[in-house]
């Protein structure tokens, strides 16, 4: 499939432009630094920044905001550091996500993720194997987190606000 036949909107680089995170994105010139920096890039052919970038630029939003590969992002900030642009091509990554979430495009395991936060105050809870072997080692057990303060920080973040929603996203 060429670039011409995909869905495209000649605003959402302004957009993005226009968020938090998002305002470098117009200084990029595709040199493939950010590509050649990133780990991630390394092991699977499915993420490459430069290419998000350049579809950023060009407006497929809808292969960027409903795709699953700004969730590969590591977050190592490799990219962003090496930039000769000082493209904060990272934050650029947040800004998509961002956008992504509240469009309900978000992957089931970050919706379980904030189920578990939001439910437990940990992403994953704490198995019984685990309290066994701690108590084998000779190690305290786990407190619970504290929710009351845990609603307080999602509130003020506006976290609790977020709709997510499994099996929406790809």
């Amino acid at each position: 499939m060429t670039y011409e036949e995909k869905s495209v909107s000649s605003k959402f680089s302004d957009e993005i432009r226009h968020r938090l995170g998002g305002e470098t994105i117009a200084f990029c010139y595709q040199c493939g630094t950010c590509a050649s920096s990133c780990p991630v890039a390394k092991v699977t052919d499915k993420y490459n920044p430069r290419e998000i970038i350049k579809l950023s630029l060009l407006g497929a939003r809808k292969e960027i905001v409903a795709g699953d590969t700004i969730w590969l992002c590591c977050s190592c900030y490799n990219c962003q550091e090496r930039c000769p642009q000082e493209v904060e091509i990272a934050d650029v990554i947040y800004t998509l996500r961002n956008i992504a979430i509240q469009e309900g495009n978000v992957p089931d395991i970050y919706v379980a993720f904030a189920e578990g936060i939001s439910n437990e105050g940990r992403i994953v809870p704490v198995s019984k194997f685990a309290e066994k072997k701690r108590e084998e080692y000779g190690l305290p057990p786990i407190k619970p987190a504290n929710m009351d303060a845990l609603r307080k920080i999602l509130q003020a973040t506006s976290f609790s606000k977020i709709q997510f929603k499994k099996g929406e996203a790809q």
